[in-house]
């Protein structure tokens, strides 16, 4: 299977389970012509049905248009996709960026004032729901018993489709407990049809989490051995990092040991290594590097989407932008970074520091106006170029190649050192500076950059965060880890909805549930404060 493909074989949606606008009803199977009594008959269609799981993290769902064709119904198919909303979520609450576009609650999101009624809290609420469920209907559907038919072979590879999926599973569930805190919880030992499901507490999601990447590690094939785009231990490598860095916040202990032991797994004798080159892992040939763990997948011809990285590059583009500089015919002007990002840096033009992308001309570094794409520098950190300066495969240049790296190495050598930091054992302050001065010197091309023991602090560690990971999604939950999403000790312009930023509820620290959800499910109980 190629996972570039994906929109070719996305017909095998047929046995989906969908949550459409609630969780009241997490397993219902839509009405369409093919089923799982005859999908689950054919290996093929199985193997299409787990480039689906995979899909729905890249695509609206059969067509990027058509609305009757989506996993979830929304106004505007292009704006249903899991990576858009995740990438929105995840960064238009923080310094790393703003957005001109007055489209549903997207503005509520940097002012930090967003509510359970919001459009795209629900929007990405569903999307992780509907992952959860389509797993869960694979898994029901593959079991040894009823895949007992097939020759040992074909049986073994459905078992490793299996594995996959139950990896997926645990990265939507992730999402919810990073995101939403306190979700429903349904798995494929629950029954199908009309069925409202009880609420996990973060805690408990966080032990079910621990539990079953522990198990997936053992199963999941060597790191870099499976097909590109496809999971394996790494992948489960580093969702266990990432939980147990973020311990203290979903359960109140801290697990920085453990992460530390993790990070250790996927930096110490496996076959992952940076990139040479920090920009190419923003282009269309990044699949040709060794250091993304876990990306999400684009191809501008066999899986077009309006929600995978061609948001993040169209939307990056505007004002006095050259569109062919960056590989598409068209720019979307909407999202750039506040100053708080731009003098994280050297200089914000990549002479010193070469991870700084950004661009000025007829661009106001402050901002005063977020609804205007010149106030703000630009970000054209991804591109649908190759790293020989070749644009995407798309003719018409709208749609983009280029994956979006969700895990890489260079963000485990970070989690390391921070982990060290904070007081976990199993690692060294020295092999943590030598980790954070290999990204530096990377970056720098040349050692000018590099840091010393006593430089090496948590305050410097979230701001290199910043610089190595902006606009990778990260940064709402490394903010809210460092206890400066919502307090007053770090603000950044609009923060809050004021100019020069201000403190807010911490409630915020966490998105409310969707009231639709809540009416659907009496289960559910919203999260404190809204």
């Amino acid at each position: 299977m190629t996972i570039k493909s994906l929109s070719i074989i996305t017909a095998c949606a047929a046995i989906m389970a969908t949550t459409a606008s609630c969780t009241k009803d997490l397993n219902r199977l839509p009405y369409v012509q093919e089923t799982s009594e005859t999908v689950y008959k054919d290996p093929v269609k199985i193997k299409g049905v787990l480039a689906k799981l995979y899909g729905s993290l890249c695509l609206s769902g059969q067509h990027y248009e058509d609305n009757s064709l989506s996993d979830i119904v929304t106004d505007n198919t292009g704006t249903n996709v899991f990576l858009r909303n995740y990438w929105q979520l995840q960064e238009l609450t923080t310094d790393e960026a703003v957005i001109g576009w007055n489209d549903g609650d997207l503005l509520s999101f940097h002012n930090l004032n967003f509510t359970p009624d919001g459009k795209y809290v629900k929007v990405l609420y569903d999307r992780i729901f509907f992952g959860v469920a389509a797993c869960n209907e694979f898994l029901r559907q593959t079991t040894e018993e009823k895949m007992s038919s097939f020759p040992a072979d074909v049986a073994a590879d459905i078992q490793e489709y299996r594995n996959e999926a139950r990896f997926l599973r645990a990265f939507y569930y992730w999402t919810a407990i990073d995101m939403y805190g306190k979700v429903p919880f349904v798995t494929e030992a629950d029954p199908v049809g009309a069925f409202q499901p009880k609420q996990i507490s973060r805690a408990d999601l966080f032990t079910y989490l621990e539990t079953e990447l522990k198990a997936l590690e053992q199963l999941l094939p060597e790191p870099r051995t499976n097909e590109y785009g496809r999971v394996d231990k790494g992948a489960a490598w580093m969702l266990l990092a990432k939980l147990y860095l973020n311990a203290r916040v979903y359960t109140g202990t801290e697990k920085n040991s453990e992460t530390i032991t993790y990070c250790n797994k996927l930096m110490t004798n496996s076959p992952y290594s940076l990139a040479a080159d920090y920009s190419q892992l923003f282009k269309t040939d990044n699949d040709k590097t060794a250091e993304i763990i876990f990306p999400v997948m684009a191809d501008g011809v066999t899986s077009q989407s309006y929600g995978n990285t061609t948001f993040i590059v169209l939307g990056s583009i505007g004002g006095s932008m050259n569109v062919a500089d960056y590989g598409v015919s068209t720019a979307w002007g909407g999202m750039r970074t506040t100053r708080a990002i731009v003098d994280l840096f050297p200089d914000p033009f990549g002479t010193t520091d070469k991870r700084a992308m950004f661009y000025a001309t007829g661009q106001n570094l402050d901002i005063t106006d977020i609804a205007s794409f010149n106030d703000g520098y630009a970000v054209p950190k991804f591109k649908n170029i190759s790293s020989t300066g070749q644009p995407g495969s798309d003719p018409t240049r709208r749609f983009t190649d280029t994956d979006f790296p969700m895990f890489r190495l260079g963000d485990a050598y970070l989690m390391y050192a921070e982990a060290v930091v904070r007081g976990g054992s199993g690692g060294s302050i020295a092999e943590a500076v030598n980790y954070v001065n290999l990204l530096r010197r990377r970056a720098y091309g040349n050692n000018n950059g590099d840091i010393s023991a006593t430089q090496l602090t948590l305050d410097f560690i979230l701001a290199e965060r910043g610089r190595e990971l902006y606009w990778e999604a990260k940064r709402r939950t490394d903010l809210v880890r460092f206890g400066k999403l919502t307090s007053g000790s770090y603000l950044w312009p609009f923060k809050g909805g004021v100019a020069a930023g201000t403190a807010v509820q911490d409630k915020y620290n966490v998105f409310p549930i969707p009231t639709t959800d809540r009416i659907a499910n009496p289960n559910l109980v919203q999260n404190d404060g809204y």
